[in-house]
């Protein structure tokens, strides 16, 4: 029997990740991850992948029903939502930065002002103690209350209790992150790899290993064992060399050859970082261009848009559309990859995504358009 084909791990990741409707709840748990972004182009990126696997989803479902889900925000590959369960796999963390003379002294009073309000929004906070602002890394200002709120939420002193607005606020964690029974250290990490493989499978040899990498600034106690957890993972996960590559995915899933049968008619506008398209490296293997995320891109040297949303129809990324809301109505501009062309089918395809992405933003379908070669 001959091996996978490139066709066969482009069907199986499409059709892996683009699962059937669910709850909320189950979604997030059967994604891993949900990352999350402050651009709202036409929404968050988050809201943007859920509305692909979340029957009846719409902009805001997942910051509204937060407090109520067994989930969490944090930094795991990237910040984001994910099942409570996986955040307990990364705690108690040991920070590579102890905290200074002056946080430690600041951090204690702030904890208990917190515990005694329940829950409380940075701007209580501040306005309480009055601890200034400071150079952040990207050379502006930041409220220090703010930076120390975040660093005792990666701690995990701090929880995110919900969003108002967006902005997070907090809550204390008056039990620790880890339980007694708790995993040890080598069955967590290697249980959390799963996670990841799980998410964004199947994966190059190289991708893995960067995700490894990035898995590690979400559990820095465990920087020294990334080579150890890789090699573990290589030893356990189904794998497949195709044209020159090695791949990896879940052992407990069979990788079928492609059926001649006609593929999900469907176009989905996918979010920048959705599991489908959020690999570059992957993504220039299956579908032979490169896309490239252009929102800090200046203007003048963008090639696909601000925020250009990947298009998927069948099981091929044809191209990207731009989306955006004006006095209520949603228009799309679409761009094409490499030697695409219109057709009626792809046309018939985008207006019905054009209404589902109206329904999801509550908000009158207005037009989508071809954009200029």
């Amino acid at each position: 029997m001959s091996g996978p084909t490139l066709a066969d791990l482009r069907r199986h990741a499409i059709a892996r990740s683009l699962f059937g409707p669910t709850t909320l709840g189950r979604a997030i748990s059967r994604l891993g991850f949900v990352q999350a972004d402050p651009i709202r182009a036409p929404a968050r990126a988050q809201d943007l992948t859920l509305r692909h696997r979340v029957r009846n989803y719409r902009a805001g479902d997942l910051e509204k029903n937060y407090p109520k889900l067994a989930i969490e925000e944090d930094f795991f590959v990237n910040y984001g939502f994910l099942p409570r369960a996986t955040q307990a796999l990364m705690h108690p963390r040991t920070p590579r930065r102890p905290l200074s003379a002056l946080e430690q002294k600041q951090a204690f009073p702030l904890l208990a002002f917190v515990r005694d309000r329940g829950t409380a929004h940075p701007r209580e906070v501040d306005a309480h103690f009055g601890h200034g602002k400071a150079v952040n890394w990207f050379g502006g200002q930041s409220n220090v209350s703010t930076r120390l709120m975040d660093t005792l939420h990666f701690r995990g002193s701090l929880r995110v209790a919900r969003r108002e607005a967006g902005v997070r606020t907090y809550s204390p964690r008056d039990e620790p992150v880890n339980t007694e029974a708790a995993l040890p250290p080598e069955a967590a990490l290697d249980a959390l790899v799963d996670v990841v493989v799980n998410k964004y499978a199947p994966l190059p040899a190289a991708s893995l290993g960067q995700l490894l990498s990035r898995l590690m600034i979400g559990v820095p106690q465990w920087q020294t064992d990334r080579n150890a957890a890789l090699l573990r993972a290589k030893k356990r996960l189904a794998q497949a060399t195709v044209d020159g590559v090695q791949w990896f995915w879940p052992a407990t899933e069979t990788l079928r050859p492609v059926k001649r049968s006609a593929p999900n008619d469907d176009a989905r506008l996918l979010a920048p970082f959705d599991p489908v398209v959020w690999d570059r490296r992957r993504f220039e293997l299956f579908w032979g261009w490169a896309y490239r995320f252009e929102a800090y891109t200046p203007p003048a040297k963008r090639q696909l848009g601000y925020y250009a949303l990947p298009l998927l129809w069948r099981d091929d990324v044809v191209g990207w559309g731009n989306a955006s809301v004006a006095s209520g109505q949603l228009r799309i501009d679409i761009g094409l990859a490499r030697d695409h062309r219109a057709s009626a089918a792809l046309g018939q395809a985008l207006d019905q995504e054009l209404e589902r992405m109206a329904g999801f933003l509550g908000v009158e379908a207005a037009a989508w358009a071809w954009a200029a070669r």
